[in-house]
């Protein structure tokens, strides 16, 4: 064979190569859908438009720009699309703090009756009194587990609520003449949008160490509360961010109240106290609830979250609204707007995430009170579980037994050049979501691993042994190994310096 003719065969190989693609199996290596060629036919036949003159003043573009692809391969580029997301319903998804659990099909179900999935919230109440119905028992439910009685649905989401409950505080503070009180106490360990919310109400924050516990002391908190005179109230997770329990959070609290501050509970770990134990009853506030966390409502990219706040009756006059109002006739209606004239308002458009709250009561009515209990106790245990696993393999960088969710780090395996990021890697190869990492952000190299209760034995162990494996490679010098992975996943490892300094934000023809 000549030379042009080995040339030609090399062509047409490589383009055979380029028709075929990199899927193997159910791999699909799936393009931009502006990188299919255009097809010939739109799959709209819509008339020219004649006559027509641009609003904006501008003449008309001959060619916009978008993807002509048929019907039938973008139904199937955005399907193929949907298998490469990583879901609850895929495996495991053990994010420290986030709480990914099992959405039980029970509560979609419920979501989807027609009384309830195509209402409109401006229709007239009297014809959606079942929803207002939900809402009202969703109230009373939430104010029963916390001992908080006063319920209001509207935020959207976990920092929505911080925000709501600690403009609650405000405007209590306000209304009663405290306007001197400027400062927000919050241990260094809390979530990240704990201080991002007490300086959006503008307030100053002061922060409490907890690096050499990982828990508040009494002594610390002592020292940042001073007198307390400037002293609005304190932002505290419990159990907190590193897994555990604050033991002293009784006497803190009475301090607190003391001070005229007030205790507002970040809600996102109550996974490990439903049922078991009321946030009131350790001297809360304010707290909101993550319906998407320990109610098992979707939340990340499978559905919108939802953050309800309970207070005390004593700051209940000042939460937004509205909230649902059961008549004497038994009649359901939404608060007005103005009708309580202490409140700080609307703080969104309509009620909040109905859909939310549908599948909230049906999680909490399908449990009961002891099945309720029983999650807490489950989750505490898969924790427990995984930390007695892997303590010998892993630094642990606190004492004793976890709540719902255990921290390691990577201190074992940095002599050997393997981090958390190379271990978390090493999760993503095997098919597992990873773990939440390098958070909390007082402990360096942080793994933060919450099981849930829904997971099986079997799940666990997997994940287990996966970190195991990590572990032993490290110790026996395979560090090049673990540094390399994923190598069987669709995409391997971003640049991530270059990705940060060179970002790619808008897609651009080849």
């Amino acid at each position: 064979m000549n030379a042009e003719a080995m040339k030609k065969v090399a062509n047409d190989t490589q383009k055979h190569d380029d028709i075929i693609g990199a899927t193997r199996g159910l791999n699909y290596d799936e393009k931009c859908l502006f990188d299919y060629p255009a097809a010939d036919e739109s799959g709209v036949d819509l008339p020219s438009l004649q006559n027509i003159k641009l609003r904006t003043g501008h003449k008309a573009r001959e060619h916009v720009g978008l993807p002509q692809v048929k019907e039938p391969e973008v139904l199937r580029h955005f399907v193929r699309l949907s298998t490469k997301n990583y879901s609850i319903d895929s495996g495991i998804f053990p994010l420290g703090s986030c709480t990914m659990k099992h959405n039980p099909r029970l509560n979609e179900k419920a979501a989807r009756f027609a009384g309830f999935a195509h209402i409109h919230p401006l229709q007239p109440q009297s014809t959606v009194q079942g929803a207002l119905a939900v809402m009202h028992e969703l109230q009373n439910m939430l104010a029963e587990l916390t001992g908080l009685p006063g319920v209001c649905l509207t935020p959207a989401a976990g920092a929505h609520g911080e925000l709501a409950g600690l403009m609650t505080i405000k405007r209590a503070h306000e209304l009663k003449g405290n306007g001197h009180k400027k400062i927000v106490l919050i241990p260094d360990s809390a979530h990240g949008t704990n201080p991002a919310t007490a300086v959006m109400c503008g307030y100053e924050v002061r922060n409490i160490p907890t690096k050499e516990t990982g828990r508040l002391t009494l002594a610390a908190f002592k020292e940042a509360l001073g007198d307390g005179k400037d002293v609005a109230g304190m932002m505290v997770t419990n159990p907190n961010t590193c897994g555990l329990f604050e033991r002293e959070i009784v006497e803190i609290a009475d301090l607190l109240h003391k001070a005229g501050g007030y205790f507002y509970c970040d809600g996102a770990n109550f996974n490990a106290l439903v049922g078991k134990i009321r946030p009131a009853d350790f001297g809360v506030d304010v707290m909101h609830i993550n319906l998407h966390k320990t109610f098992s409502t979707p939340h990340g990219g499978g559905g919108p979250g939802s953050g309800p706040i309970c207070v005390t009756e004593e700051l209940a006059p000042y939460m937004p609204s509205p909230v649902v109002i059961k008549e004497n006739d038994e009649s359901y209606r939404l608060e007005e707007d103005g009708e309580r004239e202490t409140s700080l308002g609307r703080l969104k458009g309509f009620q909040g995430q109905f859909g939310m709250h549908v599948r909230a009561l049906t999680y909490i009515l399908s449990h009961g009170a002891d099945g309720l209990r029983q999650i807490a106790e489950d989750a505490v245990l898969n924790a427990n579980y995984v930390l007695s696993q892997l303590k010998n393999d892993y630094h642990v960088p606190f004492e004793g037994p976890c709540m719902h969710e255990c921290l390691l780090t990577d201190k074992l395996q940095k002599d050997s050049g393997v981090t958390t990021l190379d271990i978390a890697k090493t999760l993503v190869e095997y098919g597992i979501h990873p773990m939440t990492v390098y958070f909390p952000l007082v402990v360096q190299g942080a793994m933060l691993i919450e099981p849930t209760e829904t997971e099986s034995r079997e799940s666990i162990d997997r994940l287990i042994a996966v970190l195991k494996q990590a572990a032993a490679d490290s110790k026996a010098g395979y560090s090049e190994k673990l540094q390399k992975n994923p190598v069987s996943a669709p995409r391997r490892r971003l640049d991530e310096v270059k990705a940060a300094r060179e970002p790619k934000l808008r897609w651009k023809p080849n």
